[in-house]
């Protein structure tokens, strides 16, 4: 350390301690000389002490903010400590180096009194660039944090607004089937058991009368009687059927007694031939392999979704299916030659169809891809891993 001072053993007890510290320290005169400063300071100014005695140190490194706007020593706080006896901890400057770069620090500056008089001030100060550095990055980690919570919170957001949307979907398709199977029991089954009551009542009626006819009318009231019972083994049979379908409907039976592949088989046999359409049908599974029941009333479910979609949109000639295991992986792949859409309408907020059948393909751990252009027709396909459902 440089002093103006005499050598003295107070003095250099005084140098020993202010050598000893990793801060920066100098001190000033009324006129903002500096009068004092230790090995460190120097270092952090870029310049020796003893180049440093006697300058300005205002004028010297702390003459203009970090963007180069001039600094007037009437508004810096080292000197207002001397000024108007102000001490002051500043975090937010910059001092300048010999080299004419800055770099932010935190200093301190006090008034020196002598009883009464102030005779100058001491400044203390650091660089704090790696704090800035660190303070810096922990903000921007900060907001990146906010901002990814932000997205994640959107996308849960959305997310809840697209299952409830798809949930009161499915309750109204729900309600719509129940209200299809009321009518059907209401208008079919329910006339047939109505006629039917009419011509037991009938029967019933004449067969009380039976005893009080003459021969022949007792003859043509047999006859007439058999033509009855025709008639109800008619109805009969028509209430079988209808009852059939409705369960066939509500769940196949050939499910149950013929496994998956050919209630599929069956399904889009029974599909091409009510919509009209050429059918290509390929099945390259072992037909010994067996999905646990609720995966494969699912992959029924979403095949059925599938073959709905190329009835109601595709206005196709033809469909191919191909379903295949490989490498583990079950895939259904239905593809039509019809009208096509944008791949963005499969991704519209109203295509529940789309989304329902993807929901029951993320539930089993696989995936549904849809793949379509205006005018080239759609491909949907169904990705299932049997290790996952065998487990199940």
């Amino acid at each position: 350390m440089a002093d103006l001072a005499a050598d003295s053993p107070w003095h250099r007890r005084l140098g020993l301690l202010l050598e000893s510290t990793g801060e920066g320290i100098f001190g000033i005169d009324l006129d903002g000389h500096c009068v004092f400063i230790n090995r460190a300071g120097a270092q952090l100014l870029g310049h020796e002490a003893a180049d440093v005695l006697g300058r300005n140190m205002h004028e010297l490194t702390h003459h203009s903010h970090a963007d180069g706007a001039a600094y007037a020593d009437t508004d810096c706080p080292i000197f207002n400590a001397f000024r108007r006896a102000l001490p002051c901890r500043i975090d937010t400057e910059v001092f300048w180096r010999r080299d004419g770069t800055a770099f932010p620090v935190e200093y301190s500056s006090y008034p020196i009194v002598d009883g009464d008089a102030v005779r100058g001030a001491v400044i203390t100060f650091v660089d704090i660039t790696e704090r800035k550095r660190a303070a810096l990055a922990l903000q921007q980690s900060r907001e990146e944090l906010e901002r990814r919570v932000a997205e994640r919170t959107a996308e849960l957001s959305a997310a809840l607004r697209q299952v409830r949307d798809l949930s009161a979907w499915m309750d109204s398709v729900r309600e719509d089937e129940r209200t299809r199977i009321a009518r059907e029991v209401h208008d079919e089954l329910g006339s047939l058991l109505v006629a039917l009551k009419m011509d037991v009542n009938w029967i019933g009626k004449r067969l009380g009368e039976q005893e009080h006819r003459a021969p022949e009318a007792a003859q043509a009231m047999r006859e007439q009687m058999r033509g009855k019972c025709g008639n109800m083994s008619q109805l009969i049979e028509r209430a079988v059927d209808n009852v059939g379908r409705i369960i066939t409907d509500l769940r196949p039976s050939i499910l149950d007694h013929q496994g998956l592949w050919a209630a599929l088989e069956w399904q889009a046999c029974e599909f091409a031939q009510a919509a009209e359409l050429e059918l290509h049908w390929s099945l390259a599974v072992n037909e010994a392999l067996e999905l646990p029941e609720p995966a494969a009333m699912a992959v029924f479910r979403i095949f059925q979704e599938m073959l709905s979609n190329v009835g109601r949109h595709a206005r196709a000639s033809r469909v191919d299916i191909a379903i295949a295991v490989e490498a583990g992986v079950l895939s259904l792949r239905v593809q039509d030659d019809g009208v096509g859409a944008a791949q963005q309408a499969f991704q519209a907020p109203g295509s529940f169809g789309v989304r329902g059948m993807r929901e029951r393909a993320l539930h089993l751990g696989g995936t549904l891809d849809v793949r379509s252009q205006p005018g080239q027709g759609a491909c949907v396909q169904l990705r299932l891993p049997l290790h996952g459902l065998q487990e199940q």
